[in-house]
């Protein structure tokens, strides 16, 4: 009876599935507005924000740019964590059929450790935009502060490498 109880609990999982899926859909919005922004500054000459006025327009159509990669970046996270959760909690893997589509083979979630491995690494790839946009937007008023941003990437990537968390199960040699 209890094993039975906990079993339908999983089904609660799909809160998460759900509100990360939502979530993906609202920063794809949201990244394809910043792009949309990045053509109104540079084809049709709309007025920069203030930040933003000493760049000329390319360069702030670049700053638009990478933050719509980023929000896209925000945006597959949340896909492939919902997937992960989906297949983790909810699918039945013992089940006759192949219930994965051919589109969605590439993400593989064999456990909770690769779903958090994708995830890390993600991080340290919007980190890494994170830092290009700040460059940009500072660059003639760079300062040693900004290291503080690559040195944090650096120290996540060989915390990462170190734990073994970025190396695949399958490779053994």
């Amino acid at each position: 009876m209890k094993k039975k109880v906990f079993n339908y609990f999983r089904y609660i999982s799909w809160i998460a599935i759900l509100c990360s899926m939502l979530g993906s859909m609202l920063l794809i919005i949201i990244g394809a507005y910043k792009a949309y922004s990045a053509f109104d500054v540079f084809i049709f000459n709309a007025m920069p924000p203030a930040e933003l006025a000493h760049l000329d327009t390319a360069d702030i159509a670049i700053s638009y740019l990478i933050k719509s990669l980023d929000t896209f970046l925000v945006a597959l996270v949340l896909f492939i964590f919902a997937h992960g959760i989906f297949t983790l909690f909810i699918w039945n893997k013992n089940a006759g059929e192949d219930q994965t589509t051919e589109v969605l083979k590439w993400i593989k979630t064999p456990n909770i450790g690769h779903l958090k491995n994708i995830l890390a690494e993600v991080i340290i790839v919007i980190l890494f935009v994170k830092f290009l946009e700040l460059v940009l937007i500072n660059f003639n008023n760079l300062s040693w502060n900004v290291l503080i941003l690559p040195v944090s990437i650096l120290l996540l990537s060989l915390g990462l490498k170190f734990l073994g968390l970025g190396q695949d199960e399958n490779q053994s040699e």
